[in-house]
């Protein structure tokens, strides 16, 4: 009887956390491409995790077909990993018709506020300690007002400096 050691290697599982981790920041970013990406990469990590779980390689997942004492594959981990691929693939053609479509409109494929989230955030703003820049020059603003103008000024097109100029980004 032939036991096979079902430890995974430790390339793989770092190469998992890189997938995962640098897939689950692009996600939280405002670019609709760079979101795309994020759905990429965790897709991928998801499947090298799946793969994974399975275990070695072994002989075809029939009864009958295996040699004496040798293991076969598990074939849940592969249903799983092909169904994820169909899933992963799905939701970038979705994301992708997204970001075309945002850029065909907005002329940029980046995620604008939504008008509820901007008055909590005002709120919040308005109910948070204010402290005062020592560093501006003849400004007597505090920190959180300069912060929304310039939130403001880069919301309508403007430069963040101020100068209130629209540009491409």
């Amino acid at each position: 009887m032939v036991v096979l050691e079902n430890t995974p290697s430790a390339v793989l599982v770092v190469a998992v956390g890189v997938l995962v981790s640098v897939g689950v920041y692009l996600l939280l970013e405002r670019s609709l491409t760079r979101v795309l990406l994020g759905f990429v990469l965790v897709g991928n990590g998801v499947n090298l995790t799946l793969l994974l779980a399975g275990g070695r390689a072994g002989s075809a997942p029939i009864i009958g077909t295996a040699p004496d004492g040798e293991p076969m594959s598990d074939p849940l981990a592969q249903a799983m990993i092909l169904t994820s691929i169909v899933i992963a693939l799905a939701l970038s053609a979705f994301v992708l018709a997204m970001a075309y479509r945002s850029f065909q409109l907005g002329g940029h494929d980046e995620v604008a506020d939504d008008v509820e989230d901007r008055r909590i955030a005002r709120l919040a703003a308005a109910n948070a300690p204010a402290y005062t820049d020592l560093d501006a020059e003849g400004s007597d603003q505090t920190l959180d007002e300069e912060a929304a103008e310039v939130h403001d000024d880069v919301e309508a097109g403007g430069q963040p400096d101020g100068s209130g100029e629209g540009g491409a980004r």
